[in-house]
């Protein structure tokens, strides 16, 4: 732990404001570097970036986020690697992919560098790489609270769009569901990539060869967002149980015009916000929450839509 110091600024209040998509926090004090496995394409980590700017501001410390621009964890590695040796005060970085990262990390914390895992890893794995804690949702039960919910809609099948099929972690999410319907995983996994058309065709194919499929899941908008056009395509949007995760704004419009029956919010913004937070105060005081925090998951429904519609994609 590094030498306690500085006063600590508390936000009583906050007004919520545009913070003009930016990606660093700029202060006196300490540094922290923010490594996610997300490609430069994944517009859904404009909010994680939103929460690392806003508590940057608030705790008066600096804040960079790192990401490898294709999303190759590899590359990822190698960041984390280069973080550590610029010497911050601290790490968030995600565990996408335990193999691959969990080396890096704990050369990290042996170097003395705090870590906090943030949105994709396990309790487990997070006491297991040394860091401090996990801000996330546990994933395989935000998936079997999904599969409860639709098995007690009727659904009885499902295809689970992965357009992040190397994070085996995000991965949980389907086998959760699966479980949650009481039905096996099998082939209804599939790799869609990350490219919009690709996703969409690869819908389109698989509802085309599996006519009797129930339900439709995705992980999150870049999945989701080709998938309700797939669907507006072959006309079954609106037709055929439609749930994800995440939020977004062509998410939060599927919701509200009855395409999509639910998203799961895991707040990002918490899973940045929160770290920064946590670890600015251990630094000046030693204090530290005694759990993991569980970020989500919760149901988004056509009800009460209104701040969700109103911060999607920036705050939600």
């Amino acid at each position: 732990m590094k030498p306690l110091f500085k006063s600590l600024v508390l936000a009583t209040a906050f007004v919520v404001a545009p913070l003009l998509g930016a990606t660093t926090a700029s202060a006196e004090g300490e540094k922290y570097i923010l490594v996610s496995h997300a490609p430069d394409s994944d517009s859904w980590w404009n909010t994680i970036k939103n929460g690392i700017a806003l508590a940057g501001e608030q705790m008066d410390v600096t804040v960079e986020y790192r990401n490898p621009p294709t999303g190759d964890l590899a590359d990822m590695a190698r960041i984390i690697e280069q973080a550590a040796a610029s010497n911050p005060n601290g790490i968030i970085t995600t565990l996408a992919d335990y193999d691959v990262l969990s080396g890096p990390i704990r050369s990290a914390v042996d170097q003395g560098i705090n870590v906090i895992i943030m949105n994709s890893g396990t309790a487990e794995q997070t006491r297991e790489v040394g860091a401090l804690m996990f801000v996330g949702q546990p994933e395989y039960d935000a998936g079997y609270a999904a599969g409860l919910r639709a098995k007690s809609d009727g659904v009885k099948s499902f295809v689970c769009v992965n357009h992040v099929i190397s994070n085996t972690v995000v991965a949980e999410r389907c086998r959760g569901f699966a479980d949650g319907l009481g039905v096996p995983l099998g082939s209804s996994m599939i790799d869609s990539g990350q490219d919009p058309a690709e996703i969409k065709n690869r819908v389109l194919a698989y509802l085309a060869a599996n006519p009797d499929t129930d339900a439709v899941l995705t992980l999150g908008p870049t999945s989701a967002d080709p998938t309700i056009l797939a669907l507006q395509e072959n006309g079954m949007a609106g037709d055929i149980y439609f749930g994800t995760f995440d939020l977004g704004d062509e998410i939060v419009k599927g919701i509200k015009s009855g395409i999509i029956k639910w998203g799961i919010d895991q707040q990002p913004f918490l899973q940045a916000y929160l770290p920064v937070v946590i670890l600015t105060n251990y630094d000046r005081y030693g204090v530290l929450p005694g759990n993991n925090i569980n970020s989500g998951p919760g149901f988004v429904t056509a009800d009460g839509l209104e701040l969700v519609e109103k911060f999607a994609g920036e705050y939600r």
